[in-house]
């Protein structure tokens, strides 16, 4: 097996209420984790950390092939809930060379990227909470029971927790509802991202639902542009006028400065066409907004700016 690149050190794998120290000698090679022989003394940190706790791992990085002594699919048996991410945070320490495994730490290097918006009008009330490092969890009450199944997908496939309370003038139609959730949805992923150092920036992502297939291309440039292909044969999908998925899309794609093509390539049902479009764009926009560590703490961009002028 080729060896890849080497690194040692101590690596801090973040969790939700714990960052758990691993020694020299740790790796990561597609995307399985190996550890040292002594490995055996983590088997006991595990029983000590709470149910529930998430570790993120970078999938991404490649290391030496060293141990095959523990395995991703041994952390999904266990009590852990594993998801793949490059929000880890690796800190070159020395653990001294005796290799023992240092205590659990209630330290968190890294709070999530995180956005919260209120939008108040003569229309609407919305609440908007984005976690750009979540775990896929949902909370929606919007008062459009079709979106509130859309801002699930989204949570879902992009590993996304999103928060949405929304009350507005639903008795005339859903428009302005619709319209203002994308805004807010946008503003809060503008906020989350904040100056966007590190992040991939582009996504690709086609997805497929029984018939209906959706290909989502996007950049997190500043620019907003909206380009949407969608022809979907019915004019509601349960109470949801589906005119509004564009308007939806095009209100996020301006408030949040993305530039944002939609493509639908085959779809005859209305709700698989709707709910792959929803699906892709999350798998393109997680893409986007992971980190890629080769750009840490640089912006990607050739100007040196991303920016929404």
């Amino acid at each position: 097996m080729r060896h890849k690149k080497r690194f040692a050190g101590t690596f801090f794998y973040n969790c939700t209420d714990y960052s758990l120290q691993f020694p020299a000698l740790t790796f990561l090679h597609m995307g399985t984790l190996f550890l040292p022989p002594a490995s055996s003394r983590f088997s006991v940190l595990l029983d000590r950390i709470p149910q529930n706790s998430r570790f993120r791992i970078s999938a991404a990085l490649r290391f030496d092939f060293l141990n095959t002594s523990l395995l991703l699919s041994e952390f999904r048996r266990s009590r852990l809930h594993l998801c793949t991410s490059q929000a880890a945070h690796f800190s070159r320490l020395d653990d001294g060379g005796n290799g023992v495994l240092p205590a659990i730490s209630t330290a968190m290097p890294h709070e999530g990227r995180i956005g919260e918006v209120k939008r108040v009008t003569k229309e609407t009330n919305v609440h908007v909470k984005l976690n750009l490092d979540g775990s896929g969890i949902a909370d929606c009450s919007t008062g459009i029971p079709f979106l509130d199944h859309m801002l699930d997908q989204l949570a879902s496939h992009g590993v996304l927790d999103i928060f949405v309370r929304a009350s507005g003038d639903i008795h005339i139609d859903d428009h302005h509802t619709n319209e203002d959730i994308a805004l807010a949805l946008g503003t809060a992923l503008l906020q989350a991202l904040g100056d966007r150092k590190g992040i991939n920036r582009f996504g690709h992502f086609a997805a497929p639902l029984d018939e209906a297939a959706v290909e989502v291309i996007l950049d997190l440039s500043g620019r907003p542009y909206l380009s949407c292909d969608l022809e979907i044969p019915t004019e509601r999908v349960g109470t949801y006028d589906t005119q509004l998925v564009e308007h939806f899309f095009q209100s996020l794609v301006n408030t949040s400065g993305m530039t944002l093509h939609i493509q639908q390539r085959s779809g005859k049902n209305s709700h698989h066409i709707i709910e792959a479009t929803f699906k892709a764009f999350a798998r393109a926009l997680r893409q986007a907004i992971e980190h890629d560590i080769r750009r840490s703490g640089t912006v990607p961009s050739s100007k040196g700016v991303l920016s929404r002028s």
